[in-house]
C-alpha cells in the first residue's frame, strides 16, 4: 500500500469509521485478571496483553464494537457465565464513558459517532448461552446483547455447528422458534460457526436480515468456518452482512493446512489439540520450528473481500476481525489499530470511497435497524413465544 492510500484511508475512517461485528475482550479479560480492571487498564496500551484497548481503537478507527460475551459450550453453568461477561461490559463502558457509548440501536450507533464515542453492543456467541430457554433468550435482550451466533464450536441440542460432527441436519423445530423469537425481539441472527446447514435453515426461516460477525469466504479458504458462495448469494434477497475475518487459519489455506497438522502433531504425541499446558506447548513448539508457521496479510484478507463483494455485492460486506480470540493475526492486522492498513489496501485495488464506507459503517447500521423495524412489525401481531425444546422436539 503507498503512503497516500494509507492517508485516505484514514480520512475516510475519520468519517465512517470500522463497525467491527466480533471483539472477545470481555473473555480476555475474564482469563487473564479475572476482570479487575485495574490490572488491565484499557485507557493505556496494552500490548503485551491484549489486542484491544482505547488508544488502539482510536488509532484503528473504529466507531462502533460488537463486544462478545461469549462463554464456552462445555461450561455447565453457561448462563451466569454469560451474565459475568456482559457484566463486565458493562462496567468498561461506566469505566470509560469518555470513549465508550452503550449502544441499543441504529439511531445510538450514529448518535456516537456524531458525539466522538466508540458505540458498543453486545453479541452473544453460541446458542447455549440460552440454555434452551426463549426466557432466557429475552432476558439477554432486555440486558442488552443485540446478536446471538446461534452456536460456538460444538453443537447444541438444536443447531448444528460448523465444527463438529452433524447431529440434527441444521436446526430442529426449535431452533426454527429461536430464529423466530430473535426475529420478533429484533436480536440479530448471526450465523458465524454454524453448519451449512445451519446457515441455510436460519435463512429460511428468518423474517429479519442475518449477520456473519466474524467469517470469510469458503471459495477463497475451504475451511467449515466460512461462508459458501451458495450462502453468500442468498444475502441480497435477506438483506444481511457477512462480516470479513481476520483469523489466519480461516483465511490462508495454507495456514489451514498447517493448522491440521500441527493439531495431528499434537495427537501423535498423546495430547488434546487444544492442549496447551506446558508439556503440550513444547511439542507444538518444536512442530513449529522444524516446520514455519504460514503468514497470512492485509492482501490475504483483501483477496476474500474481493471475492465476497463478486459473490453478494458490496451492500452485504462489513468487518468482524476476532481480536483478542485468536492467538495469530494477520501481517498488517496484529490488533485493532490495523484497520487504516485493511482499506488502503483495498483503495489500491481500487475500491471506490463510497463502496467503503458502506463496508465499514453503513451496511452494519443498516442491518441492525432493518431488524428493529421487522420486530416492531412482528410485536404488533405475534406475543412471546413461551416454546419449549421439549414441546417442538420431542
Amino acid at each position: 500500500m503507498t503512503s497516500a492510500s494509507l492517508e485516505a484511508a484514514r480520512e475516510l475512517l475519520a468519517e465512517f469509521p470500522v463497525v467491527d461485528g466480533h471483539n472477545d475482550l470481555p473473555w480476555a479479560l475474564r482469563k487473564q485478571v479475572r476482570y479487575d480492571l485495574d490490572a488491565r487498564d484499557i485507557a493505556v496500551h496494552q500490548n503485551a496483553h491484549l489486542h484491544t484497548d482505547i488508544p488502539r481503537l482510536r488509532e484503528g478507527g473504529v466507531g462502533a464494537q460488537y463486544w462478545s460475551v461469549y462463554v464456552r459450550s462445555d461450561l455447565p453453568d453457561a448462563v451466569p457465565a454469560t451474565l459475568e461477561q456482559i457484566d463486565c461490559v458493562r462496567q468498561l463502558l461506566a469505566r470509560y464513558p469518555a470513549d465508550l457509548a452503550p449502544a441499543l440501536t441504529a439511531a445510538d450507533m450514529e448518535a456516537a459517532r456524531r458525539d466522538g464515542r466508540i458505540a458498543s453492543l453486545m453479541g452473544a456467541e453460541g446458542g447455549h448461552s440460552i440454555a434452551c430457554s426463549l426466557g432466557t433468550l429475552r432476558g439477554l435482550y432486555g440486558l442488552g446483547v443485540r446478536y446471538m451466533t446461534l452456536t460456538h464450536n460444538d453443537n447444541n441440542p438444536w443447531a448444528d455447528s460448523a465444527t463438529d460432527e452433524p447431529n440434527v441436519g441444521g436446526l430442529t423445530a426449535f431452533g426454527r422458534e429461536v430464529v423466530r423469537e430473535m426475529n420478533r425481539l429484533g436480536m440479530l441472527v448471526d450465523l458465524s460457526h454454524v453448519a451449512a446447514t445451519t446457515m441455510r435453515d436460519a435463512l429460511d426461516a428468518t423474517s429479519a436480515p442475518v449477520i456473519f460477525s466474524h467469517s470469510s469466504s469458503r471459495a477463497v479458504c475451504d475451511h467449515p468456518r466460512n461462508i459458501p458462495d451458495d450462502v453468500l448469494e442468498r444475502l441480497p434477497g435477506n438483506g444481511g452482512v457477512a462480516m470479513v475475518t481476520f483469523v489466519p487459519k480461516f483465511v490462508l489455506q495454507a495456514a489451514v493446512d498447517w493448522t491440521a497438522a500441527a493439531d495431528e502433531n499434537l495427537r501423535s504425541h498423546g495430547f488434546h489439540h487444544l492442549d496447551t499446558t506446558p508439556e503440550a506447548m513444547k511439542v507444538h513448539r518444536a512442530f513449529e520450528e522444524r516446520t514455519p508457521r504460514p503468514v497470512a496479510t492485509v492482501s490475504t484478507v483483501a483477496d476474500h473481500l474481493d471475492h465476497m463483494r463478486e459473490v453478494a455485492g458490496i451492500d452485504h460486506l462489513g468487518i468482524g476481525g476476532d481480536y483478542d480470540g485468536t492467538a495469530f493475526t494477520p501481517d498488517g492486522l496484529s490488533d485493532v489499530s490495523g484497520y487504516p492498513n485493511l482499506i488502503a489496501e483495498l483503495l489500491d485495488r481500487g475500491w471506490s470511497k463510497p463502496d467503503l464506507a458502506k463496508l465499514t459503517w453503513q451496511n452494519s447500521v443498516r442491518v441492525l435497524g432493518a431488524a428493529e423495524d421487522v420486530a416492531r412489525e412482528l410485536q404488533a401481531t405475534r406475543p412471546p413465544s413461551n416454546a419449549t425444546i421439549e414441546s417442538l422436539d420431542g
